[in-house]
């Protein structure tokens, strides 16, 4: 590295040294309101176990979990894997589905009820006999969060797919109740 010669060509090098401080002291502040957003009180997660209904072909048993994480105690995302499975004696295909979420929740509970909308996309599997493949769905829905006790919530959801591909069922709907965990 070269030696400077003037003040002039020092400032050009390596910029302001006020500009420098400013610059330091927006990026603290900005950490410290994030710190402070996302600080452990407004953040929690949240498993549910469910089963229900899913009406692709004619109505069977669904069942499986959701993962999720809210921020703000408003905004959050939900991983969730639902399995209903094959019923050849009615025509019903294996329908597994992998999701990724997006939730927007109430932030407070309105007499122990919480509600949410939610989309996501995700991935589902669709098995019938000898024929199988993969592709992409989309989902839309909504529910509720009942409190029970403590951390411990009944969850009612409702979901609308959308299957890409050609499925035997291109928008099947689900209904479940689940029991939630809070922590």
């Amino acid at each position: 590295m070269e030696p400077v010669k003037n003040k002039e060509q020092a400032m050009t090098k390596l910029g302001s040294p006020i500009r420098n401080r400013c610059q330091l002291a927006i990026l603290i502040g900005f950490l410290v309101c994030l710190s402070t957003v996302f600080q452990p009180a407004t953040t929690y997660a949240d498993v549910t176990l469910f089963t229900g209904v899913n009406n692709t072909t004619a109505n069977r048993p669904t069942s499986g979990f959701a993962i999720g994480m809210l921020f703000m105690k408003l905004v959050g995302f939900e991983l969730e894997y639902a399995s209903a499975l094959e019923d050849p004696a009615l025509g019903a295909p294996l329908l597994r589905t992998g999701m990724a979420n997006v939730v927007v929740e109430t932030p407070t509970a309105v007499k122990g009820f919480k509600f949410y909308g939610t989309t996501g996309i995700g991935i589902y599997r669709e098995k019938f006999v000898s024929s199988r493949f993969n592709q992409l769905g989309l989902n839309i829905g909504g529910g509720i969060k009942m409190t029970l006790a403590g951390p411990f919530r009944v969850r009612v959801d409702y979901r609308i797919f959308r299957l890409r591909g050609s499925p035997q069922e291109s928008d099947p709907k689900r209904l479940y109740v689940g029991l939630n965990a809070a922590f």
